[in-house]
């Protein structure tokens, strides 16, 4: 029993610490985004690594998932005669969930694991130490950059998987199921309202800075992490541990704006 609740208590305590290690590199990274020097080259270079290279991924997902929300609710609403709405069904469920939600988790695949990977790389290899033996702030050169790209990026590909999963919906709704193209989008032009789109927008940007801070912060404190990790298998069990609990915070932050919003 001593021994159990040791265990718990050791846990307990590096948890706090390392929460509290994540809250200072993110407070450290904010400042060095509001401090100028600005270096736009880098935001540009992050935007195109996180948002650009996930467009395709983005794409492909929206429209499946915009076919299989149409396809679902297509057999739903059909018992209850209410075929008319399916448009506005779909479109709220991209809109205020799905969307925010599964961009996001699709840029924590692509993006969120290559930048925590990345970054153990560099503490591994001790180049993070030689930044700050010449004194570059790491927080600057290297966090801040992602931390903005990560919230510029997110929502723009958001949006566009919401468009791509609508148009999905569409394919099924009007072209396979022969429902009026009329119906489709009138239900979703009476449905949809801008709290809809707001709240979408709300959770693409905090999804945007979650995962970057995740991902970063693992990959930062790599050689402080429980029981010690180095080496590729200390950057393995990192990633796989960000891209874990960005996973988490995400869905939990959908919960939370969600019932913020309702």
């Amino acid at each position: 029993m001593t021994r159990l609740l040791y265990r718990i208590g050791d846990v307990t305590l590096h948890t706090l610490d390392q929460a509290g290690r994540m809250a200072l590199m993110l407070a450290r990274s904010m400042v060095a985004i509001l401090r100028p020097p600005y270096d736009p080259f880098s935001i540009v270079r992050q935007i195109h690594f996180i948002g650009v290279r996930s467009l395709l991924v983005i794409v492909v997902s929206g429209l499946f998932t915009g076919m299989v929300l149409a396809l679902q609710f297509y057999n739903t609403l059909d018992r209850f005669g209410s075929m008319d709405m399916l448009g506005s069904t779909t479109a709220l469920a991209l809109i205020r969930e799905l969307g925010p939600v599964m961009a996001a988790l699709m840029v924590v695949a692509r993006a969120g694991s290559a930048m925590c990977a990345e970054i153990g790389i560099m503490r591994t290899s001790e180049q993070i130490d030689a930044l700050e033996c010449m004194g570059i702030d790491p927080h600057r050169f290297l966090i801040a950059p992602k931390i903005i790209a990560g919230v510029l990026s997110v929502p723009i590909l958001t949006s566009i998987f919401d468009v791509v999963g609508i148009i999905g919906g569409y394919l099924v709704g009007v072209v396979i199921f022969g429902l009026s193209e009329g119906a489709y989008f009138d239900s979703m032009a009476a449905g949809v309202e801008w709290n809809d789109v707001a709240m979408g927008l709300y959770k693409s940007l905090l999804f945007g800075l979650v995962i970057t801070w995740i991902a970063t912060a693992k990959g930062y404190f790599l050689h402080l992490e429980r029981g010690g990790a180095f080496g590729a298998e200390g950057v393995s069990r990192v990633t796989t541990d960000a891209v874990v609990l960005s996973a988490i915070a995400i869905l939990f932050g959908d919960y939370l704006i969600g019932a913020v919003m309702l």
